[in-house]
């Protein structure tokens, strides 16, 4: 019944595409900092270090972000993480742009994931009330299947003539896409309310 309601399976393509958007480039980061920003390898576990600290503060801070407005904390968060990846195709050649970049991207990564599983709640209890520790579960599935499409798609932009260093402009594409379905939903959610009001 979960996966027979439209609006749950839009949240759960925003939480695959926005989430799983970012691991295209994440899959490939360690080798994107050596070949293409030029850091050694010594400097690149501490980097991975800074991208873990700067993950943990997204997460704290993606939650108190989404807390009275979840939709509206995702297509600001969606927004800059495609920005953010995008630019990452741009700074990647410069060791300090790069850090920089980092930072932002590893704090936009998971700031979306406490807003994602906000909103599937909120809309499973609309939607399928009986339901909702089903839908809850299945918005986990669709972080997992994002990092499987990501890394998949990765590889593929890695063995293509682009290269290692499409990898941040592919991720972008896809986080775009979850931005899109995010407007549309949330129309649909002011729709809903007119209507409610209406009646």
């Amino acid at each position: 019944r979960v996966l027979g309601s439209g609006r749950l399976l839009i949240v759960f393509a925003m939480t695959a595409l926005g989430y799983g958007g970012t691991f295209v480039a994440f899959t490939f980061l360690a080798p994107i900092l050596q070949d293409v920003t030029g850091f050694s390898e010594k400097s690149v576990s501490l980097i991975l270090v800074l991208y873990g600290i700067a993950i943990a503060a997204g997460n704290i801070g993606g939650g108190k972000i989404a807390n009275s407005n979840p939709v509206k904390a995702l297509i600001g968060l969606f927004l800059a993480q495609a920005i953010v990846l995008l630019v990452f195709s741009f700074t990647a050649v410069s060791p300090i742009l790069t850090l920089i970049t980092l930072v932002a991207l590893g704090f936009l990564s998971f700031a979306n994931v406490p807003g994602l599983q906000l909103y599937v709640v909120q809309l499973a209890k609309e939607h399928r009330p009986g339901a909702v520790d089903v839908a809850s579960a299945l918005n986990i599935a669709a972080f997992n299947l994002g990092i499987a499409i990501g890394a998949w798609l990765g590889g593929l932009v890695v063995e293509s003539p682009m290269g290692l260093a499409a990898t941040p402009w592919v991720g972008a594409i896809l986080v775009a896409v979850a931005l899109i379905l995010t407007l549309w939903s949330s129309a649909l959610d002011r729709r809903a309310a007119l209507s409610l009001k209406t009646a």
